[in-house]
């Protein structure tokens, strides 16, 4: 799997992106941060409640001057058939970012979250900073749903360590007081238990 740290392999692939077929790769967004996203399967259970709730929030993560990318195994069509269905039918209806066609499985291997036995990737989240620098992983097995506000979160979290150097303690928000690591005995002093 690609470890915190590492450079994220490029890749190009077909994805769709405003409903139309786009060959994209992630060296296209180099100079944001992207959040690169597998799921298993279109047309099934968990993957349409995360889809639609990174959709939800995409504005949040622009504001975050962030790159929302999702990913499965299935095909480009499959993909638009997905979108093109609506949600009250199991569809996910037009998405504000790129859904990519991973057919191959070359980028859900490369990235270490395909489970080869089923053929499909785990919940698998990647963020990845504006060097293209792996700074976040979190992998779902398949039944559990990740969390977007959570994905969101470690970009502020990553966001306000670049700019202030400070590191951000357990259970931190944007607003929330970080530790200086040359004061962190005061911080330490100020917290309760």
């Amino acid at each position: 799997m690609v470890q915190v740290g590492q450079k994220a392999p490029d890749f190009e692939a077909t994805a769709v992106v405003d409903q139309e077929f786009k060959k994209i790769k992630l060296s296209d967004y180099k100079g944001k941060n992207v959040v690169l996203f597998f799921y298993p399967l279109d047309f099934t259970f968990v993957c349409p409640t995360e889809i639609i709730a990174f959709d939800r929030k995409v504005a949040e993560f622009q504001d975050r001057d962030t790159q929302l990318i999702g990913v499965s195994i299935d095909s480009e069509y499959v993909h638009l058939a997905w979108m093109n269905t609506p949600i009250t039918e199991g569809g996910i209806g037009p998405l504000r970012y790129p859904l990519v066609a991973d057919v191959t499985k070359n980028v859900a291997r490369a990235y270490g979250v395909l489970l080869e036995d089923k053929g499909v990737a785990l919940r698998g989240t990647f963020l990845i900073d504006k060097e293209g620098v792996v700074r976040h992983v979190t992998v779902n097995d398949l039944p559990l749903g990740r969390n977007v506000d959570e994905t969101l979160r470690m970009i502020d979290a990553l966001a306000y360590h670049e700019e202030h150097g400070e590191v951000c303690p357990a259970n931190w928000n944007k607003g929330d007081r970080a530790i200086d690591k040359k004061r962190a005995k005061e911080y330490f002093q100020t917290v309760t238990a």
